[in-house]
C-alpha cells in the first residue's frame, strides 16, 4: 500500500455515489507498502478500503484478483471481499486509474513477533491453498525466476558504492539461483499469496483476524509461498534468524497441509529465491521510487543479509 495519486474529494464523492455505502465521512491515504494508491474512506456506513491501481498492475487482470479475493472469502478466509456499486459491477475508473472498494477487516499487524503467532500464519496460510484449490482460474507468476532477470536487467548500477556492490553480488547469485530452480511441475502448486509479510496479516486479541493485500497473488508452487513467510517473518531486526519462529510457522502449516519430501527437500532453494525476489523489488523501488511520493522505501540490503543465510543453510 502506498499513495502515488492525489485523490480529491468532489471525484471520491461522486465516485461513491455509485454505491449504496452512504455519506462520504472522511478519507486518508496509507502510506504503508510500495505497489498502488490506498486510502481509508470512512462513510456514514461503516469503513472501506479503496484502491487506484498504479502502472505496474496490468488492469486485465485484475478481475482474476477480485474473483480469488471473492472465492477465498466465500471458503471462509478472512480477506477483503471486493465491494460492487449499484450496477452490479466491482471494478471502476477513478483519477485515471483502475479502481476498486473493498471491505474493511479488523485488526492491526503485529508490532511484535512471537512463535505462537507464526503458528498462526503457518495454519492460516495452509488453509488458503486448501481454499484455492477450488480456483480454477490460473496466473503466472511475472515474479518467478525469470522476472527476476528481467527485473535485474532493469535496475541500475549507477548508484553509490553499496548499490554497485550489491548489484554485482546479485548479478553472481542469481545466475546460480535460476540453474537450481526446481522445474515446472516437480511440486504441487495452486493459488498463493506471495507476500504475506506483518502489514499483510492482521490480529486482534492475539488472534490471527484476517489476511489483505492480494495483488502479488499468483498460480506457482506452493511451498514458495511457504518460503516468502520463512524470509518475512523469521528474522529478527532484518538480522538474525529466529529458528523457534521458523519451528512455528512449519508446524501450523504442517498441522492443516502437511509437506511431501520433494517440498522438504526444495525449501532452501524456494527460500533463496523469495530472498531474492524481495531483494530485487526492493532494489528496484530503491532507485526508481518518484521524489514526494506518500511512500515508505524499504531496505534491500536487508534480503541480502536473508539470502546469505539461506545460501549456508541446508535446511530451514
Amino acid at each position: 500500500m502506498a499513495v502515488y495519486t492525489d485523490l480529491q474529494e468532489g471525484d471520491l464523492r461522486g465516485f461513491l455515489s455509485l454505491y449504496d455505502i452512504g455519506e462520504l465521512r472522511s478519507f486518508t491515504g496509507i502510506a504503508e507498502g510500495i505497489e498502488n494508491s490506498n486510502f481509508l474512506v470512512k462513510t456514514t456506513q461503516g469503513r472501506f478500503i479503496l484502491t487506484l491501481f498504479e502502472k505496474r498492475m496490468k488492469p486485465e487482470e485484475l478481475p482474476w484478483f477480485l474473483g480469488l479475493m471473492a472465492h477465498l472469502a466465500g471458503e471462509g478466509i478472512a480477506c477483503p471481499q471486493p465491494v460492487v456499486a449499484k450496477d452490479g459491477v466491482a471494478l471502476r475508473q477513478l483519477a485515471g486509474r483502475p479502481a476498486i472498494l473493498v471491505s474493511f477487516l479488523e485488526g492491526q499487524s503485529l508490532e511484535v513477533v512471537t512463535p505462537q503467532a507464526c503458528e498462526q500464519v503457518g495454519r492460516s496460510l495452509a488453509r488458503l491453498h486448501e481454499a484455492g484449490l477450488g480456483y480454477r482460474a490460473e496466473r503466472a507468476n511475472a515474479l518467478a525466476p525469470e522476472g527476476w532477470v528481467e527485473l535485474f536487467s532493469r535496475c541500475t548500477d549507477g548508484g553509490d558504492e553499496a548499490v554497485k556492490a550489491l548489484m554485482a553480488e546479485v548479478r553472481t547469485a542469481l545466475s546460480a539461483l535460476v540453474a537450481a530452480w526446481p522445474e515446472a511441475g516437480s511440486l504441487p502448486r495452486g493459488q498463493i499469496h506471495a507476500d504475506l509479510f506483518m502489514d499483510n496479516v492482521f490480529f486482534q486479541n492475539g488472534h490471527l483476524s484476517g489476511i489483505i493485500d492480494f495483488y502479488f497473488a499468483c498460480t506457482d508452487f506452493l511451498a514458495y509461498d511457504l518460503a516468502i513467510c520463512l524470509n518475512a517473518w523469521c528474522f529478527e531486526d532484518e538480522r538474525h534468524y529466529r529458528e523457534d519462529r521458523a519451528e512455528a510457522l512449519l508446524r501450523g502449516y504442517e498441522q492443516v497441509r502437511p509437506l511431501n519430501a520433494a517440498e522438504h527437500q526444495a525449501l532452501p532453494i524456494l527460500c533463496q529465491g523469495a530472498a531474492m525476489r524481495f531483494l530485487l523489488t526492493r532494489l528496484y523501488d530503491w532507485v526508481h521510487t518518484p521524489e514526494g511520493a506518500l511512500v515508505t522505501k524499504k531496505d534491500p540490503w536487508a534480503y541480502q543479509r536473508r539470502l546469505h543465510h539461506f545460501r549456508k543453510a541446508d535446511h530451514v
